[in-house]
């Protein structure tokens, strides 16, 4: 995928004047950097004192560790997936090697690699994600907690051989800072999971490729930060990446520099990117674990380091634990809102361990779970580790009054998120929140006054996904259109406007006119939007408890417009639809469950399944994956006289 010049045009008129600046600074510096690359300064006597306390390792639970070892066993035999794609060459990689296209990335000078255009680079995520280390962190990992050496070797091969592929400034992988970034992070936990090995201090701190790496991936952080409206994830990443490694690899002149720039920038940012209810403001649920991971990871290196953190970092960091304690379902699982890409900030577990549990066992271990906290099953390796290294809560003072809600928050009015629960572990998430954050929006869908329902965890109402990013624009456009998601669309047009990938521009304003979550016996909630011109789109939805009954109601105030009302059911969801009546069942623990779907009757109804000219009918359970599901999609006009009217009936 290629940005045209409109493109660009449109993405420049997304930003201010002072972003303007900077990144024209930017393209100055790259330029200058391309023929006048500096030496890293001399280090001698350097020393890792970042290790884990005595013990830490013992504490990790038997059955986590058990996961942890066979997942390592199976990157030692070459094996892994990364976005679908399973690969099994992973015992001497290429690191420029797309194994989806079978293209690799040219070299040169880094900011000369067309990175977006896949029929030159390959797809970028396949090549970017293996060179995050993550794996390696697994193994890494794996050491520490069995003492076999073969694990520390694969990886002491894999990072000299990155290392020698990748010198500062060439090639793919010295493009985005959220790659370099995570890379740092990577590096620290992996020279703080080998510390054991003789070997750990002749591959790091010993060793001058090592250093040069690092100190170059520093330089270049500080040099290139994500600015005004791409300051989203990105640099959260790119800011904790850079704390991380001026903390735990302190060795170079300009490290107490980097220290306190990156420190400084993170609290700012992590505060900018988050609501004061703790909700993430990129409204992509996947983005909110990522920088809580992140920031968790960050302030675990403070911690190890004794660096002082404002006050104000932690209860970010509380607050983004407690959000996601309140809005995840009886599963553990929570909104499925926004992009998605399987990012991770640190990965130390094997495959089968609850991203979302791991993050609240280690909320509970550093911030103590609160009585209205959902019960946290399974066990994983991160957690002891990171609580091994960040003080709790409690060591800083009670947090202030007021700081943590009493009981669980059901309606976030500063994200326009809402959650409705009736028995039978009913969950419905309602959206009447912002289009995405900040002027580009870059991860927001066009999902205003969407509905996702779900039933002891199972989706029945289901939000489709992403799939997607680069490379494939019918699919990218599909999983964040209007037409893809639960709600209602006029005319053929999205509720937002896109200018291209991970840019919107005109949005969507979305406001929640009621919001009952907890009424007496009816659940409730009514918002609207405007983003269809000359009309307004009004959706009521009540969740009755006696009867298990989910009512929706959309009304369209405007001229007479053409009306596709779409409901997507999730991939374990058989539907037998005749007229307007779609009869709903799934199983559930080996138990056959059903619902009724009554749609409205004003509307002509047709059940699309794994369509793909144009796309229909899809769900993506995660980032380069998809599978065929049954959408609903109803038709007809709106004329202002009457609502349409859905009712969702579970069965005992």
């Amino acid at each position: 995928m290629t940005m045209s010049a409109g493109w660009y045009l449109r993405r420049l008129s997304r930003m201010g004047p002072r972003e303007v600046a900077g990144r024209a600074g930017d393209t100055v510096r790259r330029r200058r950097w391309r023929s006048a690359q500096p030496d890293c300064p001399t280090v001698s006597g350097a020393r890792f004192t970042a290790v884990l306390p005595a013990g830490t390792v013992a504490a990790v639970p038997p059955d986590a560790a058990k996961r942890l070892v066979a997942e390592a066993d199976l990157l030692m035999a070459g094996h892994a997936e990364f976005f679908g794609v399973a690969r099994d060459d992973l015992t001497d990689p290429d690191w420029s090697y797309d194994p989806k296209t079978g293209r690799r990335a040219p070299s040169g000078y880094a900011f000369d690699v067309p990175y977006r255009n896949e029929s030159v680079a390959g797809d970028i995520k396949q090549i970017w994600e293996p060179s995050r280390h993550q794996y390696l962190t697994v193994l890494a990992a794996a050491y520490a907690v069995t003492g076999d050496e073969r694990y520390a070797e694969r990886v002491a091969k894999h990072l000299r051989s990155w290392w020698a592929a990748n010198p500062p400034l060439r090639g793919v992988h010295w493009i985005s800072g959220i790659e370099l970034g995570i890379r740092l992070l990577s590096w620290v936990w992996i020279r703080r999971l080998l510390d054991g090995w003789p070997g750990a201090a002749e591959l790091f701190e010993d060793n001058p490729v090592a250093l040069n790496q690092i100190w170059h991936h520093q330089r270049w952080l500080a040099a290139f930060p994500s600015r005004g409206s791409s300051a989203n994830n990105h640099v959260i990443a790119e800011t904790a990446g850079q704390f991380a490694a001026a903390c735990a690899f302190n060795w170079f002149p300009s490290s107490a520099r980097w220290r306190s720039d990156a420190l400084r920038s993170l609290e700012r940012q992590l505060r900018a990117n988050t609501f004061d209810s703790g909700l993430n403001r990129e409204l992509a649920t996947e983005y909110h674990g990522l920088v809580l991971e992140l920031g968790l990871a960050a302030l675990a290196e403070a911690d190890a380091a004794n660096v002082p953190v404002p006050e104000s970092l932690r209860l970010v960091l509380l607050r983004m634990t407690d959000a996601l304690a309140a809005v995840v379902d009886s599963r553990l699982r929570p909104p499925r809102q926004g992009d998605a890409d399987d990012g991770h900030g640190l990965i130390l577990d094997g495959a089968g361990t609850d991203r979302w549990a791991s993050l609240l066992a280690t909320g509970d271990a550093v911030f103590g779970r609160l009585e209205w906290w959902p019960a946290v099953t399974g066990t994983d390796v991160r957690t002891p580790l990171l609580a091994a290294l960040i003080r709790p809560y409690s060591d800083k003072g009670a947090a202030p009054a007021g700081t943590r809600p009493a009981s669980r928050p059901a309606h976030f009015a500063d994200a326009g998120l809402t959650i409705l629960r009736g028995p039978g572990e009913i969950w419905c998430r309602c959206d009447g929140g912002p289009h995405g954050f900040l002027s580009i929006a870059a991860h927001a869908h066009a999902d205003a006054l969407s509905v996702e329902v779900r039933h002891d965890g199972v989706d029945v109402l289901a939000d489709p996904g992403t799939y997607c990013y680069h490379g494939q624009p019918e699919w990218r456009q599909y999983f964040r259109s209007t037409l893809g998601h639960n709600t209602l669309r006029l005319d053929g047009s999205d509720q937002s406007v896109s200018g291209g990938p991970f840019l919107w521009t005109r949005h969507a304003r979305t406001r929640v006119l009621a919001a009952d979550p907890s009424g007496d016996g009816v659940a409730r909630w009514c918002a609207e939007h405007d983003g269809y011109q000359r009309s307004v789109h009004r959706r009521r939805v009540e969740l009755t408890a006696a009867s298990q009954e989910l009512r929706v109601v959309d009304e369209v105030r405007g001229p007479r417009r053409a009306v596709h009302l779409a409901f997507h059911l999730g991939p374990a969801i058989a539907a037998d639809l005749a007229d307007n009546r779609a009869v709903l069942t799934w199983t559930r623990d080996g138990e056959d469950r059903s619902a009724v779907l009554d749609l409205p009757g004003q509307l002509s109804w047709r059940a699309h399944r794994g369509e793909s000219d144009p796309p229909l009918g899809w769900y993506s359970a995660g980032f380069g994956r998809k599978e065929p599901t049954t959408t609903l999609v109803g038709t007809g006009f709106a004329d202002g006289a009457e609502g349409f009217t859905t009712v969702l009936r579970f069965r005992g």
